[in-house]
């Protein structure tokens, strides 16, 4: 794994090489690392050009953890300029690893306290909820998984396919609110443990990219998985069979983040990108467009798009113990990886 961790930083790194030598004359390049996707970072690069025709900017799309593992080994000789896109819980890591700079962006009171990192590190652009995810024409509706404790059950063993999660924030953080949960309510992790030891026995394969996952539901190699919103969203409106359902007791809606890389080169642009993506315009577009939920409070439900009148109204966001996940997930991964991955079939 660490192998495999090792050569896409260095594709990384050839691929940052590539986009500055491609950079325009003249035009400030403004380098972006996220996990968001080529839909909604093509389409924040072409408005963001259309309205600064002096800015170049260049994105590298890759997992969560690849992006913090890249900031992070770039730390002597910083690459990128803003940090787009993320659970905040790995931000909170970035910070406390001085990956960060403090930037306050004009937006910064338009979102909850919960959103905004310590220190005007990092602030929450969007809302992601985690949904339970099922191939339609294999799977009814009825017949769906409807709570996490359902992905348990019997019927679904050898028919879900995960998320690696060591690469993906959307899995620490629904892996983080189990072991999280389990110390809420019992005072330790163990009985938290031993759940994510019999999904490990109920999983058919971990995937490392969103593109597999995808492929394997829509073939009927699996039938079942834990995904975000946003991705399945696109798959629907692409005509997929992909539908899904928010879990009953709750789901761990992540403050996607954005942040000043520590030592940008190119700073001041990246303050002006960071404002302008979580102002107004951005997010809505973002949200018009790309299937985001905005973290600014000051939009009405009535002015989303049905899609998110329908998030707002139907998900329940769940209690979880955010400071705990930020401070332990790294290890719990780790651990995970160690005494979990294929070993849930020996319980």
């Amino acid at each position: 794994m660490k192998s495999l961790r090792l050569s896409l930083l260095i594709l990384a790194a050839a691929a940052v090489a590539l986009l500055l030598a491609a950079c325009g004359k003249g035009r400030t390049p403004v380098v972006i690392y996220s996990p968001h996707g080529r839909d909604l970072l093509s389409l924040v690069e072409h408005r963001y050009e259309k309205l600064h025709p002096d800015i170049d900017v260049q994105w590298l799309d890759m997992g969560s953890e690849e992006v913090y593992d890249r900031v992070r080994s770039e730390k002597a000789n910083p690459q990128a300029d803003v940090w787009f896109g993320g659970p905040d819980t790995i931000f909170a890591r970035g910070a406390r690893d001085g990956l960060l700079s403090p930037y306050r962006p004009s937006w910064a009171d338009e979102v909850p306290a919960a959103s905004r990192g310590a220190g005007d590190l990092y602030f929450g652009v969007y809302r992601t909820p985690p949904v339970l995810v099922y191939n339609s024409k294999l799977v009814s509706a009825a017949d769906a998984p409807k709570d996490w404790g359902d992905l348990l059950q019997p019927k679904w063993k050898g028919k879900i396919v995960i998320r690696d999660p060591l690469a993906s924030g959307t899995m620490r953080t629904i892996f983080g609110m189990v072991l999280a949960r389990s110390v809420a309510n019992t005072g330790s992790t163990a009985s938290g443990w031993q759940w994510l030891l019999r999904l490990d026995a109920q999983t058919k394969q971990y995937v490392q990219n969103p593109a597999l996952l995808y492929q394997m539901l829509v073939r009927g190699d699996a039938e079942v998985t834990a995904w975000d919103l946003t991705d399945i969203l696109f798959q629907e409106q692409r005509g997929s069979p992909l539908a899904y359902v928010f879990p009953t007791s709750g789901t761990p809606v992540i403050n996607d983040s954005i942040g000043l890389v520590k030592g940008a080169p190119h700073a001041a642009a990246a303050k002006a990108f960071i404002d302008w993506v979580g102002g107004r315009e951005a997010v809505e577009l973002a949200a018009k467009k790309a299937f985001r939920l905005p973290a600014r409070t000051d939009l009405p439900a009535k002015e989303l798009p049905a899609w998110a009148q329908r998030a707002l109204s139907d998900m329940v966001p769940a209690q979880v113990d955010w400071k705990l996940i930020a401070k332990e997930n790294a290890a719990w991964m780790a651990k995970w990886d160690r005494t979990v991955r294929g070993q849930g079939s020996a319980q």
